[in-house]
């Protein structure tokens, strides 16, 4: 066996969306503090990430998360978030997933029923409260970082499509919400292609004319994500299909999305205080959500939500590179 490269891993799926948790091989990134991180490895380690979620050891839809050591006192883990579309500030179902796999591989000290997982990301501190029982991580609370509705009933004219109006919140990445019936698509799986490919028009028009910027980070900024929303759907209880950049679906609900949904939810008075939003993924699982503190984000008012959801193992793996391979960065198909 030859290899110039030895990265470690345990992968699992949350709700369906898989995270490639990496545990080793990579060695530490520069900078104090994990948004630090995150530019430093756009610039100088990108194709790090090509060769972990590209074909051929990845797919178009891979997803993962590199840990690193805490950039705060009394943080547990650092974590880089990682899939097909580059670096995210934050990602909800990776965090399960990460969670998760720490429990159960016992890279935190594990408590029962509950055990804490406080995980520093470039969005902020995220806490994880696992629910343990028998050492099984039976599912995963997330505290997220604040999330804040930007702006409503924004429209744009989008080709191909006309005016398309929307939407635009923050939940650690930003979602144009968007209302799948107003554009003549049912909620059907059968034509994901027509919603997708919607959805990469709205981005590129999204990203052209009102670019969105975070109020308080200027380095988190444009829409990857646009969240179509089932027709159907009521305040409490909606179904979505996620269309993310560069052309995939999520398979889970989407944790940022979800919070970014919730904070639209309250936004527009569609939920009190108290009430708990179950949010549908376009394959059928779920995330539960709820708001637990009312806050300010710049000169908006932010919500802080908490995401239940749940994660599995699927298995460990050692990925090389040999260096005759052909394709150290892996290959887009």
């Amino acid at each position: 066996m030859r290899s110039n490269t030895i990265i470690s891993a345990i992968d699992t799926h949350t709700e369906g969306m898989p995270t490639r948790v990496i545990t080793g091989g990579v060695g530490t990134i520069p900078g104090d503090t994990m948004a630090a991180k995150r530019i430093h490895f756009i610039e100088h380690l990108d194709g790090l990430r090509k060769l972990l979620v590209n074909e051929p050891r990845g797919h178009a839809a891979m997803s993962g998360a590199i840990l690193q050591q805490a950039t705060t006192a009394d943080g547990h883990y650092g974590v880089l978030f990682i899939e097909v579309s580059g670096l995210l500030p934050m990602c909800g179902h990776g965090t399960i997933g990460v969670a998760t796999a720490l429990v159960e591989a016992g890279m935190v000290p594990v408590t029962e029923p509950v055990t804490e997982v406080r995980l520093d990301t470039p969005a902020g501190r995220v806490v994880a409260s696992v629910a343990v029982r028998a050492g099984h991580a039976d599912s995963v609370t997330l505290r997220n970082v604040p999330a804040y509705c930007d702006s409503l009933d924004n429209a744009v004219e989008v080709p191909g499509l006309g005016t398309v109006r929307y939407d635009m919140a923050y939940g650690g990445n930003f979602y144009a919400i968007v209302d799948l019936g107003k554009l003549g698509l049912p909620f059907d799986r059968a034509h994901k292609d027509r919603i997708l490919d919607a959805g990469l028009r709205i981005m590129a028009a999204i990203n052209e004319f009102r670019r969105p910027v975070h109020a308080e980070d200027e380095q988190i900024a444009g829409c990857k994500h646009v969240l179509f929303l089932d027709p159907a759907s009521e305040p409490a209880h909606t179904r979505h299909a996620m269309a993310i950049h560069p052309g995939w679906f999520d398979r889970s609900p989407c944790g940022t999305g979800t919070s970014a949904l919730l904070a639209r939810q309250h936004a527009r008075g569609l939920l009190t205080e108290d009430q708990v939003l179950q949010n549908d993924s376009f394959i059928g699982t779920t995330f539960y959500a709820q708001a637990v503190e009312t806050i300010t984000v710049g000169d908006r008012p932010a919500i802080v939500p908490a995401i239940t959801g749940r994660a599995w193992l699927t298995g460990t793996a050692n990925y090389l590179l040999d260096p005759t391979d052909p394709f150290p960065e892996g290959f887009v198909f």
